[in-house]
Protein backbone atom coordinates (compact mmCIF):
# COMPACT_ATOMS: atom_id res chain seq x y z
CA UNK A 1 0.00 0.00 0.00
CA UNK A 2 1.59 3.25 -1.01
CA UNK A 3 1.09 7.00 0.62
CA UNK A 4 -1.22 7.49 -2.22
CA UNK A 5 -3.55 4.93 -0.39
CA UNK A 6 -3.35 6.48 2.37
CA UNK A 7 -3.74 9.76 1.52
CA UNK A 8 -6.93 9.03 0.22
CA UNK A 9 -8.16 6.96 3.51
CA UNK A 10 -7.47 9.86 5.20
CA UNK A 11 -9.49 12.19 2.85
CA UNK A 12 -12.33 9.86 3.32
CA UNK A 13 -12.06 9.33 7.03
CA UNK A 14 -12.15 12.79 8.20
CA UNK A 15 -14.76 14.18 9.61
CA UNK A 16 -17.00 16.45 7.07
CA UNK A 17 -18.96 18.29 9.38
CA UNK A 18 -15.72 20.23 10.72
CA UNK A 19 -15.25 21.70 6.78
CA UNK A 20 -18.61 22.85 6.85
CA UNK A 21 -17.72 24.73 10.74
CA UNK A 22 -14.54 25.82 8.51
CA UNK A 23 -16.55 27.47 6.11
CA UNK A 24 -18.87 29.24 8.18
CA UNK A 25 -16.20 30.95 10.02
CA UNK A 26 -14.59 31.86 6.96
CA UNK A 27 -17.02 33.57 5.33
CA UNK A 28 -17.95 35.18 8.80
CA UNK A 29 -14.29 36.61 8.91
CA UNK A 30 -12.30 37.62 5.70
CA UNK A 31 -13.03 41.07 5.05
CA UNK A 32 -11.88 40.25 1.12
CA UNK A 33 -13.73 37.47 0.02
CA UNK A 34 -13.64 39.18 -3.40
CA UNK A 35 -9.85 38.84 -3.46
CA UNK A 36 -7.47 36.34 -4.11
CA UNK A 37 -7.42 33.96 -0.89
CA UNK A 38 -4.47 30.83 -0.52
CA UNK A 39 -5.65 27.50 1.46
CA UNK A 40 -2.45 27.01 2.81
CA UNK A 41 -1.48 23.13 3.69
CA UNK A 42 -4.76 22.97 2.11
CA UNK A 43 -5.17 19.11 1.60
CA UNK A 44 -6.87 17.85 -0.71
CA UNK A 45 -8.87 20.74 -1.33
CA UNK A 46 -12.23 19.78 0.66
CA UNK A 47 -12.94 23.54 2.01
CA UNK A 48 -10.87 25.42 -0.99
CA UNK A 49 -13.82 23.87 -3.09
CA UNK A 50 -16.49 24.96 -0.63
CA UNK A 51 -14.94 28.51 -0.64
CA UNK A 52 -15.63 29.09 -4.33
CA UNK A 53 -19.36 27.41 -4.10
CA UNK A 54 -19.90 29.83 -1.51
CA UNK A 55 -18.61 32.62 -3.97
CA UNK A 56 -15.12 33.19 -3.32
CA UNK A 57 -14.07 33.88 -7.00
CA UNK A 58 -10.28 32.80 -6.46
CA UNK A 59 -9.15 30.71 -4.25
CA UNK A 60 -5.56 28.55 -4.33
CA UNK A 61 -4.53 25.40 -2.46
CA UNK A 62 -0.86 25.24 -1.24
CA UNK A 63 0.08 21.60 0.40
CA UNK A 64 3.46 20.06 0.93
CA UNK A 65 1.83 16.19 -0.26
CA UNK A 66 1.64 16.02 -4.21
CA UNK A 67 -0.67 13.00 -3.00
CA UNK A 68 -3.15 15.46 -1.51
CA UNK A 69 -3.28 17.46 -4.27
CA UNK A 70 -3.69 15.01 -6.60
CA UNK A 71 -6.77 14.26 -4.79
CA UNK A 72 -7.67 18.22 -4.51
CA UNK A 73 -7.44 18.06 -8.18
CA UNK A 74 -9.96 14.99 -8.61
CA UNK A 75 -12.51 16.75 -6.01
CA UNK A 76 -11.78 20.10 -7.94
CA UNK A 77 -12.61 18.26 -11.55
CA UNK A 78 -15.96 16.32 -9.84
CA UNK A 79 -17.41 19.70 -8.94
CA UNK A 80 -16.71 21.33 -11.79
CA UNK A 81 -14.47 23.74 -10.70
CA UNK A 82 -11.20 25.61 -11.74
CA UNK A 83 -8.75 24.85 -8.60
CA UNK A 84 -5.11 26.12 -8.66
CA UNK A 85 -2.85 23.99 -7.04
CA UNK A 86 0.82 24.66 -5.74
CA UNK A 87 3.39 22.11 -4.17
CA UNK A 88 5.17 23.37 -1.22
CA UNK A 89 6.65 23.78 2.09
CA UNK A 90 4.95 26.55 3.89
CA UNK A 91 8.31 27.43 5.75
CA UNK A 92 10.17 28.14 2.71
CA UNK A 93 8.02 29.05 -0.66
CA UNK A 94 9.85 33.02 -1.26
CA UNK A 95 10.38 31.49 -4.98
CA UNK A 96 6.88 31.73 -5.18
CA UNK A 97 6.12 35.60 -5.69
CA UNK A 98 2.30 36.20 -5.80
CA UNK A 99 0.19 37.95 -3.05
CA UNK A 100 -2.98 36.91 -1.55
CA UNK A 101 -5.28 39.29 0.20
CA UNK A 102 -6.39 36.36 2.57
CA UNK A 103 -4.27 33.48 3.64
CA UNK A 104 -6.11 30.86 5.71
CA UNK A 105 -4.68 27.33 7.10
CA UNK A 106 -6.88 24.85 9.74
CA UNK A 107 -6.93 21.74 10.78
CA UNK A 108 -3.56 21.75 13.06
CA UNK A 109 -1.53 22.75 10.03
CA UNK A 110 0.84 24.51 12.37
CA UNK A 111 0.70 22.29 15.29
CA UNK A 112 2.49 19.45 13.01
CA UNK A 113 5.98 21.88 12.87
CA UNK A 114 8.88 21.32 14.70
CA UNK A 115 9.49 24.14 16.83
CA UNK A 116 9.40 27.43 16.89
CA UNK A 117 11.67 28.29 14.83
CA UNK A 118 9.90 26.83 11.97
CA UNK A 119 6.74 28.34 13.18
CA UNK A 120 8.44 31.74 12.76
CA UNK A 121 9.63 30.64 9.52
CA UNK A 122 6.10 29.77 8.16
CA UNK A 123 4.22 33.11 9.77
CA UNK A 124 7.31 35.54 8.19
CA UNK A 125 6.44 33.21 4.46
CA UNK A 126 2.86 34.43 4.72
CA UNK A 127 3.10 38.00 5.44
CA UNK A 128 5.81 37.80 2.65
CA UNK A 129 2.79 36.51 0.85
CA UNK A 130 0.00 38.67 1.80
CA UNK A 131 -0.80 42.40 0.11
CA UNK A 132 -0.27 45.51 2.71
CA UNK A 133 -3.08 45.07 5.34
CA UNK A 134 -3.77 41.33 4.12
CA UNK A 135 -5.05 39.03 6.44
CA UNK A 136 -3.93 35.76 8.03
CA UNK A 137 -6.92 33.44 9.29
CA UNK A 138 -6.00 30.22 11.23
CA UNK A 139 -6.02 27.64 13.54
CA UNK A 140 -4.15 25.57 16.05
CA UNK A 141 -4.74 23.12 18.78
CA UNK A 142 -3.98 24.57 22.48
CA UNK A 143 -2.08 23.03 25.46
CA UNK A 144 -5.59 21.95 27.11
CA UNK A 145 -5.69 19.65 23.71
CA UNK A 146 -2.33 18.30 23.88
CA UNK A 147 -1.89 17.69 27.96
CA UNK A 148 -5.37 16.82 28.66
CA UNK A 149 -7.64 15.64 25.67
CA UNK A 150 -5.97 13.87 23.41
CA UNK A 151 -3.52 11.69 26.01
CA UNK A 152 -5.22 8.03 26.03
CA UNK A 153 -7.68 8.95 23.41
CA UNK A 154 -8.73 6.29 20.94
CA UNK A 155 -10.84 5.97 17.59
CA UNK A 156 -11.63 2.52 16.05
CA UNK A 157 -13.70 2.14 12.78
CA UNK A 158 -14.47 -0.32 10.58
CA UNK A 159 -16.43 -1.55 7.61
CA UNK A 160 -16.19 -5.13 5.36
CA UNK A 161 -12.58 -4.03 3.82
CA UNK A 162 -11.72 -1.40 5.60
CA UNK A 163 -10.33 -0.54 9.49
CA UNK A 164 -9.10 2.56 11.27
CA UNK A 165 -7.15 2.56 14.72
CA UNK A 166 -6.19 5.91 15.95
CA UNK A 167 -4.50 6.37 19.20
CA UNK A 168 -2.75 9.14 20.69
CA UNK A 169 -0.36 9.55 23.40
CA UNK A 170 1.07 12.31 25.51
CA UNK A 171 5.55 13.27 24.73
CA UNK A 172 6.90 13.28 28.46
CA UNK A 173 10.11 14.77 27.13
CA UNK A 174 9.02 17.67 24.82
CA UNK A 175 5.93 20.38 26.44
CA UNK A 176 2.84 20.74 24.98
CA UNK A 177 3.27 17.84 22.17
CA UNK A 178 1.53 15.11 21.51
CA UNK A 179 1.86 11.59 19.35
CA UNK A 180 -0.69 9.97 17.53
CA UNK A 181 -0.20 6.29 15.89
CA UNK A 182 -2.79 5.89 13.08
CA UNK A 183 -3.16 2.51 11.19
CA UNK A 184 -5.29 1.69 8.44
CA UNK A 185 -5.86 -2.52 7.52
CA UNK A 186 -7.03 -2.44 3.86
CA UNK A 187 -8.59 -5.80 2.44
CA UNK A 188 -6.67 -6.82 -0.70
CA UNK A 189 -8.61 -9.02 -3.61
CA UNK A 190 -5.58 -10.35 -5.07
CA UNK A 191 -3.76 -11.08 -1.83
CA UNK A 192 -7.29 -12.30 -0.05
CA UNK A 193 -5.61 -10.58 3.06
CA UNK A 194 -5.54 -7.05 5.11
CA UNK A 195 -2.37 -5.17 4.38
CA UNK A 196 -1.65 -2.81 7.24
CA UNK A 197 -0.03 1.00 6.43
CA UNK A 198 0.52 2.70 9.74
CA UNK A 199 1.83 6.43 10.62
CA UNK A 200 3.01 8.09 13.33
CA UNK A 201 1.92 11.95 13.42
CA UNK A 202 3.62 14.50 16.37
CA UNK A 203 1.78 17.94 16.85
CA UNK A 204 3.24 20.58 18.97
CA UNK A 205 1.63 23.64 20.73
CA UNK A 206 2.71 26.59 22.70
CA UNK A 207 0.89 29.08 25.16
CA UNK A 208 -0.98 31.61 23.61
CA UNK A 209 1.31 34.80 24.35
CA UNK A 210 4.26 32.82 22.28
CA UNK A 211 1.55 32.58 19.39
CA UNK A 212 0.93 36.59 19.99
CA UNK A 213 4.63 36.93 20.04
CA UNK A 214 5.88 35.29 17.05
CA UNK A 215 2.98 36.66 14.84
CA UNK A 216 4.17 40.12 15.34
CA UNK A 217 7.88 39.20 14.78
CA UNK A 218 6.39 38.38 12.04
CA UNK A 219 4.83 41.20 11.06
CA UNK A 220 1.24 41.17 12.05
CA UNK A 221 -0.81 43.44 14.14
CA UNK A 222 -4.96 43.40 15.38
CA UNK A 223 -4.35 39.90 16.24
CA UNK A 224 -7.43 38.50 18.01
CA UNK A 225 -7.88 34.99 19.33
CA UNK A 226 -11.57 33.10 19.43
CA UNK A 227 -12.87 29.72 20.13
CA UNK A 228 -15.24 27.54 18.78
CA UNK A 229 -15.29 28.69 15.36
CA UNK A 230 -15.71 32.40 16.14
CA UNK A 231 -18.20 32.01 18.56
CA UNK A 232 -16.76 32.35 21.89
CA UNK A 233 -14.54 33.69 23.97
CA UNK A 234 -10.96 31.83 25.13
CA UNK A 235 -10.92 30.07 28.31
CA UNK A 236 -8.87 27.65 29.83
CA UNK A 237 -10.34 24.54 28.37
CA UNK A 238 -10.52 25.87 25.00
CA UNK A 239 -8.90 22.97 22.83
CA UNK A 240 -8.39 25.01 19.62
CA UNK A 241 -7.69 28.72 19.21
CA UNK A 242 -8.97 30.28 15.79
CA UNK A 243 -6.67 33.53 15.33
CA UNK A 244 -7.67 36.31 12.63
CA UNK A 245 -4.40 38.63 12.40
CA UNK A 246 -3.47 41.74 9.62
CA UNK A 247 -0.30 42.33 7.92
CA UNK A 248 1.20 45.35 9.06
Amino acid sequence: MNYTTFAKLYDELFDQSAYEDWLTYTVATVKSPQGPLLELAGGAGRLAIMLKQAGFPDVTVFDLSEEMLTLAAQHADEADIELPLIVGDMREWSDYTAKFATITSFADSFNYLANEAELLAAFKQVADHLVDQGQFVFDVITPYQTDVVYPGYMYNWHDDERAFMWSSYGVEAAQHTVEHELTFFVYQNELDAFQQVQEIHTERTYELEQYKNLLAAAGFTDIEVTADFGKQAPDAKTTRWFFNAKKK
